[in-house]
């Protein structure tokens, strides 16, 4: 049932969320503060990526530009149209990464933006499903909102009364996560970020924060969370 609830409240949001999402501001925080991290070290270049609960405008035009072949996945039937629009030339499946109906095995990547929280509370199910569709070796690279940081207090308030989320949404348990697949995955690294840009910036859907007044004020917040970044640990 939740699986269905989620997949009408996208289709229903999907336009406003690739709108606030993939704007150019949008674009310029992701890059320089959630996939520049994330994908640190690696090289892209030729790996079979999976952008599993995919938009649009995710991760896939870093990956893409990284040289990786990129799929997108999603139950949405809007999202999906979203991201072929986008990337015609890359495969997209709409399907669930709860089942995703994916052959063992297939891919060096699969990376989660901003997804997780959405599956509560079959979160281990979907990460089952992901270390089956990987390469011995492969890398599922992921952020989050997470459990039991102080903003978690204001978050779960927000996502109870918000029509912009659906009522199984809820952060992520990272200490969790570390123990129930500590014999699936090799944790590598795990970097705590966010700050005044992610959330007016990145996350101006939330806030209902206009296109045009955001363009205005995005590069000096950017700047800023720069700089506090460097200092929150």
């Amino acid at each position: 049932m939740f699986e269905k609830e989620q997949k009408e409240h996208f289709n229903r949001i999907a336009p406003l969320y690739e709108a606030h999402y993939g704007d150019p501001s949008s674009v310029r925080y992701r890059h320089a503060f959630l996939e520049a991290p994330m994908f640190e070290g690696m090289d892209l270049h030729g790996l079979e990526v999976l952008d599993a609960m995919c938009s649009g405008n995710g991760p896939a035009r870093y990956l893409r530009r990284r040289g990786a072949r990129v799929t997108g996945l999603n139950i949405s039937e809007s999202a999906i149209r979203h991201f072929k629009g986008q990337w015609p030339d890359s495969a997209a499946l709409c399907a669930s990464i709860l089942d995703s109906g994916v052959r063992d095995s297939v891919f060096d990547c699969v990376v989660v933006a901003g997804g997780l929280h959405h599956l509560h509370p079959h979160v281990e199910k979907g990460i089952r499903e992901i270390h089956r569709i990987l390469k011995p070796g492969g890398y599922f690279c992921f952020y989050e909102p997470h459990k039991g940081s102080a903003p978690d207090v204001i978050r779960r308030w927000w996502y109870r009364r918000d029509r912009y989320f659906a009522v199984n949404e809820a952060a992520i348990d990272m200490a969790m996560l570390r123990r129930r697949f500590k014999d699936r995955f090799r944790f590598v690294t795990e970097t705590y970020g966010g700050n005044i840009a992610y959330l007016l910036v990145f996350n101006s859907m939330i806030f209902r924060i206009p296109l045009a007044w955001k363009r205005t004020y995005a590069p000096l917040l950017i700047r800023l969370e720069g700089m506090l970044e460097k200092r929150q640990g």
